[in-house]
């Protein structure tokens, strides 16, 4: 286990700055949409589960090609990769934005999550590779990276969404563009050349029991994660809140917690306890969070409460399941990365639409029951592989490990 000091965080070559900075901007894109999805349903006289597509199209094509980003950027080298990612995000943002209907907006937010794949998956390999501090440092960074995101997008969302739902989209665009540009100038092409992966890596990675018990926790736990964010717009609509403003202020208030917790709360939680031990405590906290959001459906306050609450618990989860996905096996990185983020991405391309018919079929407070019953279905996945993740708990990788791991790289 590790336990590296805070300040080492701080102490970090300019090109892992540049590369925060566009995974802020990128991980904006996921609440972005949030605030804006009811006035977005309203205009578009869309509903509610055609509105939720915004967030499957994305979020499927994101699963999908990130199985397929660390075989492309072991070719074309991480940088390349990354503004390859970024850049298909800039047209994407700016051709939803200037979309006339609901589908042309689902279209588009495919291809938005094309460009995300390309970028994300790379991006934390990057940033691992090249940041000060050890891998643990390098995560957290990452994940505080992620938290920001999260937490600006619903409140960027909510400012650019009230002057009209095309906004967000246009905002995205121009502070991509930004990014596209700080990587350009300030990450410098890699000096060793990327060892070329294979197609099926990832898929052979997941085979791996670590790592398949891992994704697939991750798979059950992310449809928990969705519902909360997704679904919870539309759960506050009759309950007088669906200004694009309110909204955004409420999941900025969920995303902050989200990275409060990242980058503080779960360094301080497995520096006493192993990580799988973190996750078995703090999963079934969120599935109590869940059942108490689905309880009180009918409580502006109790939602809201239940929503920042859910924050909390989220980011000390992304952290630790990060940790766990990068240490757990001796693959290369970026091929472990895209195999666990592709099946994580799947499961929140399922809740969001589920929950929204769950809610027109059976009742309101259904989706987020079946939030929680997801997330223990995670828990128990983590206890039953409980054996084959001996290695998360373990202590930092030596040398001779660190070897090993590249000539796997080699091999694959």
């Amino acid at each position: 286990m590790s336990h590296d000091k805070p300040n080492n965080i701080l102490k970090q070559p300019t090109a892992v700055w540049a590369v925060a900075f566009a995974s802020v901007i990128a991980f904006m894109g996921i609440g972005l949409v949030d605030p804006i999805l009811p006035a977005i349903a309203k205009s578009l006289e869309a509903t509610p589960t055609q509105t939720e597509m915004l967030f499957t199209s994305y979020l499927l094509i994101t699963g999908i090609a990130m199985f397929f980003s660390s075989w492309i950027s072991s070719r074309i080298g991480a940088k390349k990769t990354l503004l390859i990612g970024l850049a298909l995000i800039v047209v994407f943002a700016l051709a939803a934005g200037l979309s006339q209907n609901v589908e042309s907006i689902i279209g588009f937010r495919a291809g938005w999550g094309l460009g995300n794949a390309l970028f994300i998956s790379t991006a934390l390999a990057t940033i691992v590779g090249a940041a000060s501090g050890g891998t643990s440092s390098a995560i957290i960074l990452y994940e505080a990276a992620l938290g920001l995101g999260i937490a600006i997008g619903p409140l960027l969302g909510g400012l650019l969404g009230s002057w009209s739902w095309r906004g967000p989209f246009f905002g995205t665009a121009t502070l991509m563009a930004i990014g596209f540009i700080a990587i350009v100038l300030l990450l410098k092409k890699n000096p060793e050349k990327p060892v070329p992966t294979s197609v099926s890596a990832p898929f052979r990675a997941l085979a791996k029991p670590a790592l398949g018990f891992l994704a697939a926790a991750a798979l059950f736990y992310n449809i928990g994660f969705f519902v909360l964010l997704a679904y919870t717009p539309f759960a506050l609509v009759p309950l007088g809140v669906e200004d694009a403003i309110t909204l955004g202020l409420i999941f900025f208030g969920w995303g902050l917690a989200l990275a409060i917790t990242s980058v503080w709360g779960a360094p301080l939680l497995t520096s006493r306890l192993p990580r799988t031990r973190v996750l078995q405590i703090v999963m079934p906290l969120l599935a109590v969070d869940l059942l108490a959001a689905g309880l009180l459906i009918r409580s502006l306050a109790g939602l809201i409460v239940c929503v920042i609450v859910g924050g909390l618990l989220l980011g000390i989860l992304n952290t630790v399941l990060t940790e766990c996905v990068m240490e757990a096996t001796d693959l290369p990185r970026p091929v472990a990365s895209s195999a666990y983020s592709g099946v994580r991405f799947l499961g929140g391309a399922i809740a969001p639409p589920t929950a929204t018919l769950l809610a027109g079929s059976i009742s309101p407070s259904t989706p987020f029951f079946a939030g929680a019953v997801s997330v223990l279905v995670a828990t128990a996945l983590i206890i039953i592989g409980h054996k084959h993740l001996k290695r998360v708990d373990g202590v930092e990788e030596s040398a001779i490990e660190e070897a090993e791991a590249l000539s796997v790289g080699d091999a694959s």
